[in-house]
């Protein structure tokens, strides 16, 4: 018998949609202790891998349009992680830096990585493996989009 293509479970995207939404529903009570949603917790490991970022260099790195940004920073600069501001540099850019609370928040936030995993149950090398085939799927879509 010859399986249906459309059949629901054999679509990548309802896949990829449940298990999205599946594994950052774990992250809400692991980073509510933090002050942080996942969108912002996303924001605050593209600042800790290097601050300060231009606005533009964090929507390229988390695949956002800078004004979905925006209102992440806002929310994270009146918690005090973080200070916007104009680039002296170059006026047109608006230049994002951690403070100097942000940077502590690294520390507790070191836990969050382990503590999901823990939760999933599975091993670092599986997460590993499907980090890597997602990457993979992310640079082939991006690629065909064009």
């Amino acid at each position: 018998m010859v399986e249906d293509p459309l059949a629901l479970e054999r679509q990548v995207c309802f896949a990829l949609a449940t298990a999205s939404r599946s594994v950052i529903k774990l992250y809400r009570p692991v980073l509510e202790p933090l002050g942080l949603t996942h969108p912002q917790y996303l924001v605050m490991l593209a600042l800790w891998e290097r601050s300060p970022r231009s606005l533009r260099d964090i929507a390229d790195t988390l695949l956002l349009e800078p004004p979905t940004l925006t209102p992440l920073l806002k929310r994270l600069a009146a918690i005090g992680y973080l200070e916007r501001g104009r680039n002296p540099a170059d006026e047109r850019e608006l230049q994002v830096e951690l403070t100097a609370t942000g940077s502590a928040l690294r520390s507790e936030a070191e836990q969050v990585p382990i503590r999901i995993a823990e939760q999933l149950g599975l091993s670092p090398a599986f997460l590993d493996e499907a980090r890597a085939a997602l990457d993979t799927l992310v640079r082939a879509s991006r690629a065909a989009a064009g």
